[in-house]
């Protein structure tokens, strides 16, 4: 049988549903319809079923999904089953506040180990977390199997970063930095760039000024 393959958009929105579930699971809600998640998430009822479809069949017509085997059943897609091991370099503001975000997860996916190449910076711990020379890196990803890489450097070094990330055996790479940066095709790379997101909200918010006074002229 061909395998489907799963849009990158379908993966992203997995997310979304689980933190909406693992509210519904702590409220003591047992079973939700698709037209509930649609309305709550703001999407389509169809799409989410479609979404869900992708990787078995969840639901029950007339009754919805059970919230518990739902959560079970995403968390195993994305992985959460099972421990990944982060890594993060770049101790700066963002990178402090990543790591005391840290203590919040509740799933698998946690920051383990921390890096800075500032000498300065080495030993000091930020949420039972303690900061590691860039030597290590390598060391230290094989020690702890560490599959997934944070960047939170100036731009101006992230490529290197990744380069050492790369290097080291990290499969896949968050990017905090506000540049662009290269790997290969077997390593999977995405990008949260703050700036370009709050410049194209400036834009709409000067482009609903306009409408605004175009409509008022009129």
């Amino acid at each position: 049988m061909k395998q489907v393959k799963i849009s990158e958009a379908v993966v992203r929105r997995l997310p979304i549903y689980l933190r909406y579930l693992n509210e519904l699971s702590l409220s003591d809600v047992q079973t939700v319809s698709s037209q509930d998640l649609g309305e709550k998430l703001d999407l389509n009822p169809a799409q989410i079923r479609k979404d869900l479809a992708y990787f078995g069949e969840f639901g029950r017509k007339g009754v919805g999904y059970n919230v518990g085997y739902l959560i079970e059943k995403i968390r195993q897609i994305l992985k959460l089953d099972r421990p990944l091991h982060v890594a993060l370099v770049g101790t700066g503001n963002l990178g402090r506040a990543l790591c005391n975000y840290n203590m919040y997860l509740k799933d698998n996916m946690k920051i383990t180990s921390v890096f800075d190449a500032d000498p300065s910076k080495e030993g000091i711990v930020i949420n039972n977390l303690t900061v590691e020379p860039m030597s290590k890196l390598p060391q230290v990803v094989r020690e702890k199997e560490i599959s997934i890489g944070i960047i939170t450097v100036p731009a101006a070094e992230a490529q290197n970063v990744a380069d050492r990330f790369v290097e080291a055996g990290v499969r896949a790479i968050l990017n905090f930095a506000p540049t662009v940066i290269r790997t290969p095709e077997d390593v999977r790379i995405h990008h949260a760039d703050f700036t370009s997101e709050l410049l194209s909200l400036a834009y709409y918010m000067n482009h609903e000024d306009e409408m605004d006074e175009r409509n008022s002229e009129s």
